[in-house]
């Protein structure tokens, strides 16, 4: 049901949230700004010489936001697609659908979390990156909390100001989603090895999350930074578009260049997701039990 959904994607996203943004901030701010910083320690170091302890959850209330509506649309969108894969297949509605059928069905969900993503995501990445716009002279005044930067966004650019990077923003979500809960569901049936999947514990449910987000983040990881670019330099004047951004980080700093920030992504991944899953399914069973039980 829709409120089962929000209600465990709330508890989810935060799980997720909480245990990763220290590795989102950083992730962001190497994406955004690779010459500053030598690796994740360096970049942890700096930013907290810097800015202090806060400077590793810049962006959360956003984050949250972003997490909770993301997950929020995105699981209550599952169990739709879910439906819908399974008409388009051609089988009635208690059948259980192959690991390949529910990542199809992830994948779909995705392109509607896109719409609640996009804004929030936006506003989350400026905060984390605003002290690197200052530092490097991008911008002379940095807007520190939420509001300002919505503000900005709105005296700047309007409305649809919020959609900037929705196409990388959908380019990364669909196919990656794709990977996401395809890894989950191929990882589940790895460790249920002929059982029901609904009697795995927790430990492999935090590794199935675990590797599901792992794989979300190797299949588009490129995209996300591109994405990352578009919506922080946007703050400064104009940006190109997806193809341009792309096209101008290779030729300028090269291929590798797409990939910083890789590994406090896939430290964050693996705890977050895991956390993610665990408390998306430990709480699923127990909303349903108590449907149940009325």
């Amino acid at each position: 049901s829709a409120t089962l959904s929000t209600s465990t994607a709330c508890l989810g996203g935060t799980a997720c949230v909480v245990t990763g943004q220290p590795f989102d901030t950083a992730k962001v701010k190497m994406q955004t700004f690779p010459d500053l910083y030598k690796g994740i320690v360096d970049c942890f170091v700096k930013t907290y010489k810097q800015v202090g302890f806060r400077g590793f959850y810049k962006g959360t209330t956003p984050a949250l936001v972003a997490n909770i509506a993301e997950n929020s649309v995105l699981f209550m969108c599952y169990g739709f697609c879910q439906q819908i894969v399974r008409r388009i297949v051609g089988v009635d509605r208690k059948t259980k659908l192959s690991d390949l059928q529910n990542a199809a069905a992830g994948s779909f969900a995705s392109a509607f979390a896109t719409l609640v993503l996009c804004p929030t995501e936006l506003v989350k990445c400026r905060l984390q990156a605003m002290h690197e716009m200052q530092l490097s002279g991008k911008i002379i005044q940095g807007h520190n909390t939420v509001w300002s930067v919505v503000k900005g966004v709105i005296q700047k650019d309007g409305p649809l100001g919020f959609y900037r990077g929705l196409s990388s923003t959908l380019l990364r979500e669909v196919p990656g989603y794709f990977f996401f809960f395809g890894g989950y569901e191929l990882s589940r049936t790895f460790f249920a090895s002929g059982r029901s999947k609904d009697e795995l514990g927790p430990i492999p449910l935090l590794l199935s999350g675990g590797f599901g987000g792992s794989c979300l983040w190797i299949a588009v990881y490129p995209v996300d930074c591109v994405k990352s670019r578009i919506q922080v330099l946007s703050m400064a004047g104009k940006q190109t578009g997806f193809m341009g951004t792309f096209v101008t980080v290779v030729r300028t700093e090269g291929v590798l260049a797409l990939y910083s920030g890789l590994k406090p992504t896939m430290i964050r991944a693996f705890l977050a997701n895991g956390a993610l899953f665990l408390a998306y399914e430990y709480s699923r069973k127990l909303m349903m039990q108590q449907i149940d039980s009325y």
